[in-house]
């Protein structure tokens, strides 16, 4: 209260500072509201900055993260991409192998048949020839007979 009494009584003027109470007052006020901004606004403000920060870093960290995991999955991708390719690939030689081979034993088989069917055809001509030999002998003989007998009868 002596503080009070003091900044309320008359100072002469002059000089470039005026010491008075008015000094200590006026120091007293900076600290409360510094107080008093650093508790209502200051903080919480910090805080949020600090949230968001914090949400930032995770988010960054996660990001790296996600994104590592992708350059992994498209590398394994990659690889199963080629593994495929190449089974693709054995398996159209494989396949074209397999097709060769049955080309060449259809050939094969089709060239055996028709070697058997061209045997099966000149033994049935030769068989024919030779019934057709044997009656013509036949007639030969029967008409060379006749000859004869008419010739003789004659």
């Amino acid at each position: 209260m002596t503080w009070l009494l003091f900044a309320e009584a008359a100072v002469p003027e002059g000089g470039l500072f005026d010491l008075d109470a008015t000094l200590p007052l006026m120091a007293l006020q900076v600290v409360l509201l510094t107080f008093l901004l650093n508790t209502l606004f200051f903080r919480p403000v910090g805080k949020v900055v600090e949230d968001r920060e914090g949400y930032i870093n995770t988010s960054r960290a996660d990001a790296k993260q996600k994104l590592e995991q992708v350059r992994r999955l498209e590398a394994d991708l990659q690889d199963q991409l080629r593994g495929a390719r190449q089974a693709a690939q054995a398996a159209i030689v494989d396949a074209e192998t397999e097709v060769d081979s049955l080309y060449r034993e259809a050939l094969a088989t089709a060239e055996a048949e028709a070697n058997r069917t061209r045997e099966q055809a000149r033994n049935e001509i030769e068989s024919q020839r030779e019934t057709a030999q044997s009656k013509l002998m036949a007639q030969v003989d029967q008409l060379s007979s006749q000859i004869i007998q008419r010739l003789l009868a004659a």
